[in-house]
């Protein structure tokens, strides 16, 4: 029954959006209410550490502070009794630091742990840093296999100064996974009430708590209180119940080393050293933030085009936030259309583990990379 419940979700959600109105919330909507006996959706909430886990100097130091402190079960017991009402939640102490901390092998194992939450869960919350959490997102939303809601959420106050967004974000993360609406749009993220895609959403502050957004795409929809309101979905909910949901990117099925991947930067005059000492450590791939529309300098070019000889691959993108850099079919250098440098850097990695072939890596740039919904000919 839950299974044809979160499939009727997912359907309501598309309806809404191809007619042009607003999804509403499905079984909890409202914290705190009476369930009737009924039982409550079961979430797992991951912890990996971050601000949200952070212990202050002082209830009013707001910057100073040591991140990744409280164990998430402490996190979830102050959210106690109100948090009850709307799931029953269980947590798993994955790691305990900074975001910055985190290695691929170790988003690796993320992914993993995900999985089997999500084998016995209805949803999964992760809570972490904001430093990294837009790559976080975006990793799970490439990794994960199951189609169950992923929320990842944090805090840009710790949790013990006044005035914290850290309870409310994770609540109402909590809220939103319990709730099913995300079935089917991979992996999203959580915080001062907005609801983002993963492969959108960036940091765009360094302190403020409504620092996160999805630049011209916007946000998915907003939690207000006992509402959760959905404007928009990611295009893959369209493969909803179909295996082309799924992306390429089994890590289960993948070799123990990953590829490495590095971002070099261009600016004015840039030199092209940063990419020669990447490719001569070994680097698989690199990713040159360019200028405007993913231009490098002349040093640059010229070192990105001894390196593709030497059998690097390039992803083309743009330092400026926002726009994208088309594929124009260059040999070793391949367009990450609207991808951040640190996104589509993640999707460089996770390809080259799958091939070299640039074609069907152009081909997932095109697609995975830039999903868009196709309406259905008549």
């Amino acid at each position: 029954m839950r299974e044809l419940a979160r499939r009727s979700t997912v359907l309501f959600t598309l309806i809404a959006l191809a007619l042009g109105t607003t999804a509403s919330v499905a079984g909890a909507e409202a914290a705190g209410a009476d369930s009737g006996g009924k039982p409550v959706p079961k979430v797992a909430v991951i912890g990996t550490g971050g601000t949200i886990a952070g212990v202050s100097r002082t209830r009013v130091s707001f910057q100073d502070y040591e991140s990744g402190k409280l164990p998430v079960s402490r996190l979830v017991n102050d959210l106690k009794p109100e948090v009850d009402a709307i799931a029953d939640v269980s947590t798993q102490q994955f790691g305990n630091k900074d975001s910055n901390n985190y290695s691929i092998a170790e988003y690796r194992r993320l992914t993993a742990a995900v999985d089997r939450a999500l084998k016995t869960e209805d949803a999964v919350v992760v809570t972490t840093g904001t430093d990294t959490m837009e790559e976080f997102a975006y990793w799970l939303d490439l990794t994960v296999r199951s189609d169950k809601p992923v929320v990842l959420t944090g805090a840009m106050r710790p949790w013990t100064v006044v005035g914290s967004d850290a309870p409310a974000n994770l609540y109402n993360a909590i809220h939103l996974a319990a709730s099913g609406k995300t079935t089917c749009y991979g992996t999203v993220v959580m915080l001062n009430d907005q609801v983002q895609a993963a492969r959108e959403v960036r940091k765009t502050d360094a302190l403020r708590t409504d620092t996160f957004n999805s630049g011209a795409s916007g946000q998915l929809g907003v939690v207000d209180q006992d509402h959760i309101r959905l404007d928009r979905a990611p295009a893959r909910v369209q493969q909803c119940g179909k295996k082309s949901w799924e992306t390429p990117f089994d890590l289960a099925k993948t070799g123990r080393t990953l590829p490495r991947v590095e971002i070099a930067y261009s600016y004015q005059d840039a030199g092209g050293e940063a990419v020669k000492a990447f490719a001569d450590a070994g680097a698989d791939g690199i990713v040159t933030a360019g200028t405007g529309a993913g231009g490098v300098s002349p040093q640059m070019s010229e070192a990105r085009a001894d390196a593709v000889k030497n059998g690097v691959l390039f992803a083309s993108a743009s330092r400026t936030g926002s726009g994208a850099v088309y594929d124009d079919h260059t040999d070793g250098v391949i367009g990450a259309q609207d991808l951040t440098p640190q996104k589509a850097r993640l999707l460089l990695l996770l390809s080259l583990t799958k091939t070299h072939d640039q074609d069907r890596i152009r081909h997932w740039f095109a697609t995975l990379g830039t999903a868009q919904f196709v309406t259905p000919r008549r």
